[in-house]
């Protein structure tokens, strides 16, 4: 892993897959928590459905993060 950037370890596929798996099942639950009353009330705004929407990116971003961390870490050592 010779001085890789960041983004190209970032664009790699298991980091890809792991975030995206990770984004699914946390998202999925702070949009449950934060909007399942609007959501199971049919109350639904368009700007609520963007704050979900982006909601979804939070832990995406924060498993791309975490996991490019590591790997630079790794390399270090």
């Amino acid at each position: 892993m010779d001085n890789q950037s960041w983004l190209s370890l970032a664009t790699r596929g298991d980091i890809v897959s792991r975030a995206s798996r990770t984004a699914l099942v946390v998202g999925t639950l702070l949009i449950a928590i934060n909007y399942g009353d609007a959501l199971i009330g049919g109350t639904v705004s368009m700007w609520q459905g963007l704050k979900m929407a982006l909601t979804v990116f939070v832990p995406y971003g924060v498993s791309t993060y975490s996991s490019v961390g590591a790997l630079r870490a790794i390399a270090r050592s």
